[in-house]
This record gives structure tokens, sequence and C-alpha cells, in this order.
């Protein structure tokens, strides 16, 4: 594994994933809203998820040319959705939307990490 990744669409990628889903949260869909009210997120909060998320994907952007800022990007993004699967946990909603977007996104963004390095 070298410090320079040797692919730049799996960040890609994840970047777009994140910033479909910042687009979707602004109107969310069913399976949103279930989701966040099954860990039981206050509603005045949710605006917060879609700054998070729109500010993750312009890092994982910015670090396609910068594969630092890219790398501290992801690791962020791999530990909002590890907090995200222990709040599902905690409110014991381990349903579909806990395996399908929680599970996947995490899953989406650790492969976003290491597949660049490891191709």
């Amino acid at each position: 594994m070298t410090g320079i990744p040797h692919v730049w669409w799996p960040t890609a990628l994840l970047a777009l994933v994140l910033f479909g889903d910042a687009v979707l949260s602004l109107r969310p869909p069913a399976f949103i809203q279930r989701c966040l009210d099954g860990v039981r997120l206050p509603r005045d909060w949710w605006w917060i998820l879609i700054v998070i998320k729109l500010l993750a994907a312009a890092g994982l952007v910015v670090g396609i040319k910068y594969p630092d800022i890219g790398l501290a990007t992801n690791v962020a993004v791999i530990g909002y959705f590890v907090c995200a699967s222990y709040a599902h946990y905690r409110a014991r909603f381990l349903k579909q939307e806990f395996w399908l977007n929680c599970l996947g996104m995490l899953a989406l963004s650790v492969s976003a990490l290491v597949l660049p390095y490891a191709i």
C-alpha cells in the first residue's frame, strides 16, 4: 500500500452517492424518514445531516486532487456511519433501513477507502 491512491473512481462514487443522499434528504422519502424516526433523531436536527453529507461530498471531490484531504474525509465518513450504526443499535431499530441504508453506506465508505490503494 502506497501513500497515493492508484484510482480515483471509488472516491468519486462515494462523493456522488453522498451528494445524492443529501439532495434526497432535502425532502426525505419515506425510507429516510423511517430511518431517522427509528433512531429518534429530532426532526429539528435533520438539516445538519444534509450539511454533513454535502461537506463530506465536497471533501471527497477535493480529495481526488489532494489525497490527504480525501483520506481524512473518507475516514470521517466511515466514522459518521459507524456512529449511525451505533444509533440504530442503541435505538433497537434494526429493520431493513439499517441493513440497506446504514450498513450499505458503511460498506461503500470502507470500500472507497481501501480500493484506491489496493487496485
